[in-house]
């Protein structure tokens, strides 16, 4: 189902040409900010992985990767949903150490995608993996690490305001951490995760809400999660409260990978045993892949954010349908 609304009264706060100017801004610096909190490196990433190698993110497992066969290899590749499992094995190979990670730009086809004003087929994001110690894989560091990236953010965004003065977004670089569970319990009668976030946001303006994948007490999960990257009592998502569209806004997804231990138990409650066959997964289950923290961080996402504009696609070009691209003109928002 596709849903678009412009809030009443939005005009895009640049033109087209400084919407670029923007864009290139935003994604040159923030790139720059978070390499140098986070001790990262940039590396080069594939678009697309073999479909028998275990590596591509299969999401909540309901999505269907864009697939396509190689005639010249004699295999099928899918392009990628995102790089989560690939991170990890490129450490490895190319023999990062413990206190140092990789980030680089991951581009995504994600076919099934309904499509609303933060929502598109096109994903956009800087992928990042750092090598940890067993004893950083905590929610403590955890939590660390998310303030950094806030940090990264809010410097960002203040230093655009100054570059662009017809940008007015402030964003809040304090940030509230909460459990999925506490979330719940803080909200009985909110059913729906998104109304609790709304909620929580609204009040505290940034937020790490943690631990997701995982049946809460109401018997259903917070959100999906692949039972096969992050741990779920060690990852979080990573929100700021979007004043212009009156929502909570994720710009971010990151977690503690699963070791060999946590792996087992999730593929187990995900009835995902199959998996266990796979490279990638014997390779964690045999201990011979770095323990890992990292995330992706939407560049559109972030991009919408700083800059304070309505829909998606006046950040990115990507497909949409006929009646968002008529509701859009009507209210003068070229999709790009």
């Amino acid at each position: 189902m596709n849903r678009v609304t412009i809030p009443q009264g939005y005009t895009p706060p640049l033109n087209t040409f400084d919407t670029q100017l923007a864009i290139e801004f935003i994604k040159h610096n923030f790139q720059q900010e978070l390499a140098y909190a986070l001790n990262l490196r940039r590396v080069s990433a594939p678009l697309f992985v073999g479909r028998e190698s275990g590596l591509n993110d299969n999401l909540n497992g309901v999505e269907r990767p864009v697939s396509f066969d190689v005639p010249a290899v004699g295999a099928d590749g899918e392009v990628v949903h995102s790089l989560a499992k690939w991170k990890r094995l490129a450490l490895k190979r190319y023999d990062f150490h413990v206190g140092r990670g990789l980030y680089t730009d991951m581009n995504a086809i994600r076919r099934d995608e309904d499509l609303d004003n933060i929502h598109s087929i096109y994903v956009d994001q800087w992928d990042w993996e750092k090598i940890i110690t067993r004893e950083d894989r905590n929610l403590d560091y955890l939590k660390r690490t998310a303030q950094e990236i806030v940090h990264c953010v809010v410097d960002v965004s203040d230093r655009l305001r100054r570059e662009f003065p017809s940008i007015h977004v402030k964003l809040n670089r304090d940030m509230a951490c909460i459990t999925t569970q506490a979330l719940e319990d803080m909200y009985p009668d909110l059913p729906e995760p998104r109304d609790r976030e709304d909620a929580f946001l609204r009040e505290h303006g940034t937020a790490l809400i943690m631990q997701i994948g995982g049946r809460l007490k109401s018997g259903k999960p917070h959100d999906g999660r692949a039972p096969d990257y992050d741990d779920w009592a060690l990852n979080g998502d990573i929100l700021f409260w979007n004043e212009l569209l009156g929502r909570a806004f994720e710009i971010s997804s990151m977690g503690i990978r699963v070791d060999a231990e946590s792996l087992d138990r999730q593929l187990t409650l995900a009835g995902c045993d199959e998996r266990r066959g796979l490279p990638f997964h014997r390779m964690l289950l045999n201990d011979e892949l770095p323990l890992t923290i990292g995330g992706g961080i939407g560049q559109s996402r972030l991009c919408m954010l700083m800059m304070g504009v309505a829909h998606i696609g006046e950040v990115q070009s990507s497909l949409w349908d006929e009646e968002t691209s008529r509701v859009c003109a009507e209210k003068g928002i070229l999709l790009l």
